[in-house]
């Protein structure tokens, strides 16, 4: 229940800030700033989105941890998303989230908040616990093949038989 705190209070926070900011600058700055604003976090998700994968796809390249590109990222997106919407709370959040100073001081403190765990990766063979045999539970039939150049009436002709792979020959 306490997750919809913000929804409620951040459509107010948003209409004082209006009400407030507006009052003081005036109608058409009002709307020229959030259109700008508006403008300006389309275009830095499009351009730093698209350096932030390239980031990503060189970690990778270079057999790097990806989590920090990842991370840094996703708050680029965050950021820019805040700017496309409307109002001036939001917008002084998303300006924040862009400043790289912040976004390392905010991946440290979640960082220390963040537990890590495996989902059975690097134990043993095919993420089996050491020790233990990999067992394939499974049922199978054999079939009996017709004699050469005869087929089943079920199946139409075709050119020579090859095995497939899938059966024992």
């Amino acid at each position: 229940m306490w997750f919809l705190i913000p929804f409620v209070l951040l459509p107010i926070l948003e209409i004082a800030l209006f009400v407030q900011i507006g009052g003081a600058i005036g109608v058409g700055a009002t709307i020229l700033w959030v259109l700008a604003s508006a403008v300006i976090g389309v275009w830095v998700m499009r351009r730093q989105g698209a350096a932030a994968m390239a980031d990503l796809q060189r970690a990778v390249h270079e057999f790097r941890d990806p989590g920090r590109p990842i991370a840094h990222g996703a708050l680029i997106m965050l950021g820019g998303g805040l700017l496309v919407l409307p109002g001036f709370f939001t917008d002084a959040l998303g300006i924040l989230l862009l400043i790289p100073p912040l976004q390392s001081l905010l991946l440290r403190a979640l960082g220390r908040r963040v537990r890590v765990a495996t989902a059975g990766f690097g134990t043993g063979r095919h993420g089996t616990p050491p020790g233990r045999a990999t067992v394939i539970d499974a049922e199978y039939v054999v079939v009996d093949e017709p004699p050469e150049g005869e087929l089943p009436p079920s199946l139409p002709p075709r050119g020579p038989r090859r095995p497939s792979g899938w059966t024992q020959h």
